[in-house]
């Protein structure tokens, strides 16, 4: 597609989901051409109080661990209840699986499975923006606080009845998404990756006045004489002094 495929002029942007070797692929290319972000392994985080189902929780991490050995699944709760309940039942529902999704999950779960234990929903909400996780469920009584609290996440599912599955397979939102943190500083592939921003200046010749004389000085303090005279020749030619 960079070159140009079956006929097709080069393309200027390469956007889309893809494994590994698709995201090392698109980090060769970028440069040459543009891309949507660099995606890493896929992650889960859990929200949950002591009101979310249990079960619910523990099977909606093992869902995203078999994704692959090095997919994190982190759980943040308030609930010790939960925590307990998490840690003993995920290794459970790991051993039900098929081979593959059986390895995949026990090495992610063993290798990069978190759980969190905390005392409020300030401190979860707390920890899991600094984490910023690709996806996040929230899974507790005060769903619109934290729909509202939480900053920093790649997709966010709302309540026990939506899990990250949905998203991964059909509810149609958008499922390209910033991972290993960096949700803190953008949020995942819209329309707006299409559409390039260009910028562009016109000056008045009165505005040389002003702008050419503080073009002028900034350019020399910083050892720049020959972008400083480009204001000084204007200050000459429109009458005023330099």
């Amino acid at each position: 597609m960079t070159n140009g495929l079956f006929g097709n002029a080069p393309a200027d942007i390469l956007v889309g989901p893809g494994n590994q070797f698709v995201a090392e692929a698109k980090r060769m290319l970028f440069g040459k051409v543009g891309i949507d972000l660099f995606a890493g392994p896929t992650e889960i985080a859990v929200i949950a109080d002591d009101k979310a189902d249990e079960e619910l929780v523990a099977v909606d991490l093992v869902g995203q661990a078999e994704h692959g050995y090095n997919s994190p699944a982190w759980l943040y709760t308030t609930s010790k209840r939960i925590a307990d309940y998490v840690i003993k039942r995920v290794p459970e529902l790991i051993a039900e699986l098929p081979d593959l999704p059986r390895e995949n999950a026990g090495a992610a779960w063993r290798d990069y499975g978190e759980v969190i234990l905390c005392d409020t929903d300030e401190e979860m909400a707390t920890i899991s923006d600094e984490y910023a996780p690709e996806h996040l469920e929230v899974q507790t009584q005060n769903l619109e606080w934290f729909h509202k609290r939480l900053k920093n996440y790649g997709s966010l599912f709302i309540g026990e009845e939506t899990t990250v599955a949905y998203g991964d397979k059909c509810s149609g939102t958008n499922h390209i998404l910033p991972t290993k943190g960096a949700g803190r500083y953008t949020g995942g592939l819209f329309v707006g990756k299409f559409i390039k921003t260009l910028s562009f200046q016109r000056m008045s010749k009165e505005a040389t006045k002003t702008v050419g004389a503080a073009c002028a000085r900034i350019s020399r303090y910083e050892g720049m004489e020959a972008h400083a005279r480009t204001g000084d020749v204007r200050l000459r030619k429109y009458g005023f002094s330099n």
